[in-house]
C-alpha cells in the first residue's frame, strides 16, 4: 500500500488530469453538473454490483469512476465560483468531526446504537425540521424503506424484539391475503406495499441488508434460467416449446452450480 504523501500525489495528478480534460477535450468541456447527474448514478450502481460479487479489482476500478466525478463535480463548482474540491473534503471532515463528539468531544457512546442516536439529535439541532429530511427522495424503493427505518429508529421509533416485526409480518399478510379475496385492487397494492415495509423492518432486525439480500436472489435466478437456456440450447431445444416439466429439469440441475 502506498504512503500517505504518494496517495496525496496520485490524488494531485488526478486533479492536474481533471484541469486538462476540461481544458482540451470536447465531450469533458461540455459536461454541466446535470449532464453528469445520470452518468454517476449509473457508476454507483456499477460499484454496488462489484461489491456485491466481492471483485476486488473491479471494486478499485469502479471506485476510480465515481472519484472521477467526484472531481468532475468540483472543477464544474469551481469555475462557477461556487466551491472546489477543498471545500468539499473540508466541509465533509468538519461534519463528520462535528458529528463524533464521542471522538472529538467528551460526548461518551457505549455501543453503536448511541452513535446512531447522537447522530440524528445533532441533524435535528443542525436545522433539520425531521430526522427523516435527509431521505433522498429518489431512493429505490426497497432502500428507501430501510434508511427511513433505520432513521426513525436513531430516535427511539422501533420495535423492542424481532418477534414483535414477525408477528406484524404476519399481520400484513393476513390483511394482504383477506383483500386479495375481496378482490379490491387499490386496497391489495397497499396492503402488498405493507408486507414489503414490514419485511424490510424484519431483514433490519435479524441482521439483513434487503437490498443486497434481493440483488443476490436476482443474480441467482439470472444464472440459473441462463443455464436452462443454455443447456436446453445444447439439446437443439426452444423454451418456448418445452413443457414446465421439461424445463424444471434443467432448472433443478442449475441448483448443483448455482447455491
Amino acid at each position: 500500500m502506498y504512503q500517505r504523501k504518494d496517495q496525496l500525489a496520485a490524488f494531485n495528478r488526478l486533479l492536474d488530469i481533471m484541469d486538462d480534460l476540461r481544458e482540451k477535450c470536447p465531450w469533458d468541456k461540455k459536461q454541466t453538473l446535470e449532464s453528469l447527474r445520470h452518468l454517476t448514478i449509473e457508476e454507483t450502481y456499477e460499484l454496488a454490483d462489484a461489491i456485491l460479487d466481492n471483485d476486488l479489482q473491479e471494486i478499485k476500478k469502479e471506485l476510480g469512476d465515481v472519484l472521477l466525478h467526484i472531481i468532475f463535480y468540483a472543477k464544474i463548482g469551481s469555475e462557477k465560483k461556487a466551491f472546489d474540491i477543498a471545500d468539499v473534503a473540508n466541509a465533509i471532515s468538519d461534519k463528520l468531526i462535528h458529528r463524533h463528539p464521542h471522538i472529538y468531544g467528551d460526548v461518551k457512546v457505549e455501543n453503536e446504537e448511541d452513535v446512531k442516536r447522537n447522530w440524528e439529535h445533532l441533524k435535528l439541532k443542525e436545522g433539520n425540521k425531521s430526522v427523516l429530511e435527509g431521505v433522498p427522495k429518489s431512493l429505490p424503493a426497497v432502500v428507501k424503506a430501510s434508511r427511513i427505518q433505520e432513521k426513525v429508529a436513531g430516535v427511539g421509533f422501533d420495535w423492542e424484539e424481532p418477534q414483535q416485526v414477525w408477528e406484524k409480518v404476519q399481520e400484513e399478510l393476513s390483511e394482504l391475503n383477506e383483500e386479495i379475496k375481496i378482490g379490491n385492487k387499490e386496497n391489495t397494492e397497499k396492503e402488498f406495499g405493507d408486507v414489503l415495509f414490514s419485511m424490510i423492518n424484519y431483514a433490519r432486525f435479524i441482521g439483513v441488508n434487503p437490498e443486497n439480500a434481493l440483488e443476490k436472489t436476482n443474480k441467482k435466478f439470472i444464472n440459473r434460467f441462463q443455464f436452462l437456456e443454455e443447456s436446453a440450447k445444447k439439446e437443439g431445444k426452444q423454451l418456448s416449446d418445452m413443457t414446465l416439466i421439461e424445463m424444471d429439469v434443467y432448472w433443478e440441475k442449475s441448483k448443483e452450480f448455482f447455491k
